[in-house]
């Protein structure tokens, strides 16, 4: 029985005794997360967890193309594009796409990635989308404001037709990943009309068959403590009608304050495959009512991985 059990415990291999370069490849295999955590067992383990062959495959493979179009006035220096950065890690390219989203494509695209699982994530910048009445001063009006990530966004003066579009080729995105697309705006202090009736938000290919779904743009959801929810009505309206208010509670219905301080609604959602052709599309519309409104300010249209 002795024999049986020594011959069992010469079969376990001691991980830390195999070669940085081996347990390298076997960290490459999992996700950026896992790379995190198995960093801590053991000095060998970081050593490998941190090194370049791990992070460059967390790094999507066309990085440096992405990067060559970025803009001048990017948020984040690209420290492993170019001869110069030979003092970079790709580990701190990773970190660095995932902290501060950088403006390609003239600055009419912010690049970013998804910090636990290292996939592509874009906004489209409010200039990129289809708005109309966009460019007609009596209806919108281009504004700069600091904690935007564009130089302009757009904020609604007086319409009563809501029409937003925004355009994004599939093979941008990262392969065998379900994407959720949101919309990010603000609200000012007078805004009036979203509380009337929903928005249609829809997601999906373009020439292809999409299902509607309502949101509640202008409808403020506030949790009081021990009284559940109720809805506030924005700052300087004296009435709320909520018309189409749903008697049971969705929460991808209503916006959801951002860490930027910015608020998202859900649009849909989108299983890029990989390899396909085509654009996907992202629309808003509140045109049924026809009743005016104003005061949403726009920045844009992201479109990120879903966290399982």
């Amino acid at each position: 029985m002795s024999k049986q059990i020594t011959r069992t415990r010469r079969k376990h291999m001691d991980l830390q005794a195999l070669p940085e370069g081996c347990i390298a490849t076997v960290i490459s295999l999992t996700t950026p997360r896992d790379a995190g955590t198995l960093s801590s067992v053991s000095w060998s383990f970081r050593s490998a967890a941190d090194s370049d062959a791990v992070w460059g495959r967390f790094l999507p493979p066309d990085i440096h193309t992405i990067l060559s179009s970025s803009s001048p006035s990017m948020s984040v220096q690209p420290p492993h594009v170019g001869p110069s950065s030979a003092s970079k890690t790709k580990k701190e390219l990773y970190l660095a796409l995932c902290d501060n989203p950088v403006l390609i494509e003239q600055g009419k695209l912010s690049f970013s990635l998804d910090k636990w699982s290292g996939k592509k994530c874009y906004m489209i910048a409010a200039r990129a989308l289809s708005i109309v009445w966009a460019d007609t001063p009596q209806y919108w009006k281009w504004i700069s404001i600091p904690d935007s990530r564009f130089e302009e966004v757009a904020e609604l003066v007086d319409v009563c037709w809501l029409e937003i579009h925004g355009r994004i080729e599939t093979r941008m995105l990262s392969p065998s990943t379900l994407y959720k697309a949101y919309l990010v705006f603000k609200t000012t202090a007078q805004a009036y009309g979203f509380e009337h009736r929903a928005a249609e938000v829809t997601v999906g290919l373009i020439g292809e068959q999409r299902t509607n779904q309502n949101v509640f743009l202008g409808a403020r959801r506030v949790q009081t403590r021990g009284q559940g929810y109720h809805m506030a009505r924005p700052r300087g309206i004296r009435r709320t009608y909520i018309l189409d208010q749903p008697r049971e509670i969705n929460e991808a219905q209503y916006p959801k304050e951002r860490n930027d301080g910015w608020l998202e609604i859900e649009m849909g959602e989108f299983f890029c495959e990989g390899g396909e052709g085509g654009e996907l599309e992202m629309s808003c519309l509140e045109t049924k009512g026809r009743h005016w409104k104003s005061g949403l300010i726009v920045q844009g249209i992201e479109i990120r991985p879903k966290r399982m």
